[in-house]
């Protein structure tokens, strides 16, 4: 069988080959996602971001053991520091979950961003389409955590969630990078430090300065100890509501008509990029670019625009 038929038979080995070929960038991992696609669409998709020190793979680790009471299988992919000498995922976040490395019902996976913005790895969408094929309920995704500029999870998950934490010297870092505005649910973690009433009290006057569409979903600021379990159950039971509202409100069919065409926008940016950089290199142009750039001989616009047109008039033959 293909790795993908033993994926949708329950193949968890099956299922690490295949993220791990994704994550390779293998090109046999493109025919696997391809049987997969038809078949996922049914795990319920949790973005846990915010900034670093926050505390979400311990809060991840909560909701997934809180989850797992529900009697939901629940899939994990979090998005870990690129390691400057392998380029690899740095594993702290699969470190602090660990305790549920022997549970059958939860799988665990690190990526390394490998210089991708926005927090997640460009491999995320589709090892996460593999989660969903694996037959996870739930299925949490968990940023890299570099501050200001994580807002590519929205793009994905149907709930996402914005962890702050009181004493980074920055009262409300959601302010800076649009992360207000991508927030369906903000979580006030560490709670018991000093600072959390006041950051939890200018969270809550910044979402009442938004001018939300009537009937538009109102986000909830929680407060949580992940590192005590307190708070969790209610931050379950808000995602929970969060999703029942876009499924009963049908905001869900917008969302998932805008996934769908981002991620086949991505999917088709670097397909052609691939292809573009294949064809320069085949037959000396991005040596010439180069060159004739360094020379002042060439601008890169024009250069850019003539390659294109190369493309296209070889594509037309």
């Amino acid at each position: 069988m293909s790795l993908a038929e033993q994926v949708l038979n329950g193949d968890i080995r099956a299922a690490a080959r295949l993220m791990r070929d994704i994550d390779d960038n293998r090109h046999s991992a493109i025919d696997e996602l391809k049987q997969l696609y038809p078949r996922a669409g049914n795990a319920y998709i949790i973005g846990i971001t915010g900034p670093p020190g926050a505390g979400k793979s311990t809060l991840v680790d909560q909701l997934t053991a809180s989850f797992r009471r529900m009697g939901k299988r629940v899939g994990v992919v979090a998005v870990d520091p690129t390691s400057p000498f392998t380029g690899g995922a740095i594993l702290g976040d699969r470190i602090r979950m660990n305790r549920h490395a022997s549970d059958p019902g939860v799988f665990i996976r690190s990526l390394a961003t490998r210089g991708a913005l926005g927090g997640l790895s460009r491999s995320t969408a589709d090892v996460a389409l593999v989660l969903d094929a694996l037959g996870m309920d739930i299925v949490i995704i968990e940023t890299v955590g570099v501050g200001q500029d994580e807002v590519d999870i929205v793009k994905t998950a149907h709930t996402t969630c914005v962890v702050m934490v009181p004493g980074l010297g920055d009262d409300i870092q959601a302010i800076k990078a649009g992360i207000l505005e991508i927030g369906d649910i903000f979580v006030v973690n560490k709670a018991d430090r000093d600072g959390a009433d006041r950051t939890a009290r200018e969270l809550v006057n910044m979402l009442e300065m938004r001018h939300g569409q009537e009937g538009s979903w109102n986000p909830q600021v929680l407060r949580t100890e992940a590192q005590r379990g307190t708070g969790i159950e209610e931050l379950t039971g808000e995602i929970l509501a969060h999703r029942d509202f876009l499924f009963t409100s049908g905001a869900i069919h917008d969302f998932l008509r805008e996934r769908i065409e981002r991620h086949f926008v991505d999917i088709l940016r670097d397909s052609l990029f691939k292809r573009v950089l294949a064809f320069m290199e085949g037959d000396g142009t991005l040596a010439r670019v180069v060159d004739g750039m360094g020379s002042g001989a060439v601008d890169p616009y024009t250069a850019a625009e003539e390659v294109i047109a190369g493309m296209m008039g070889n594509a037309k033959k």
